[in-house]
């Protein structure tokens, strides 16, 4: 099953409108999202909390990465550019970080605050080849745009 983000989105809305933690909205949005297709097999939030750092924030999904430079892996090139990361075989990406063995694909798109501040980048794995596309990147950053877009 796919997610139906139209349904999707608006859930989200109900669910975290009011909340202005960005840690609380990420535990939120991972859990929906994650239950949400069956194609994510990890579904999940790497904060920035030093420059050029990422750390593992809330997700769904068996273990994942603790620290992720900017400079390393897919999540590292989502953060560095500021640009969505559509992978459709991570074994091809250059400085992929093999976190969990079982990972085929991969989208990862930067979360950002009202003020354009990178927060973060939400990752979504998934156990097949090719399972993400530009629609899955339009809806998933709508959903963030509309969570996280209203922070200070």
């Amino acid at each position: 099953m796919r997610a139906d983000y139209d349904d999707l989105r608006r859930r989200i809305q109900a669910l975290t409108q009011g909340e202005d933690d960005a840690v609380a909205l990420m535990a939120t949005v991972a859990c929906e999202l994650h239950h949400a297709d069956e194609r994510f097999d990890w579904t999940g939030f790497y904060r920035v909390v030093a420059p050029g750092l990422l750390k593992i924030g809330p997700y769904q999904g068996g273990h994942g990465c603790l620290v992720i430079p900017f400079d390393r892996g897919v999540c590292g090139a989502a953060a560095r550019t500021g640009e969505v990361q559509l992978v459709p075989d991570v074994e091809a990406f250059p400085g992929h970080i093999a976190c969990s063995s079982s990972t085929r694909s991969e989208i990862v798109l930067p979360v950002r605050n009202a003020g354009g501040e990178l927060l973060g980048v939400l990752d979504i794995d998934s156990d097949r080849p090719a399972a993400f596309d530009e629609s899955d990147a339009r809806a998933l950053g709508a959903i963030l745009a509309d969570t996280f877009g209203r922070l200070s």
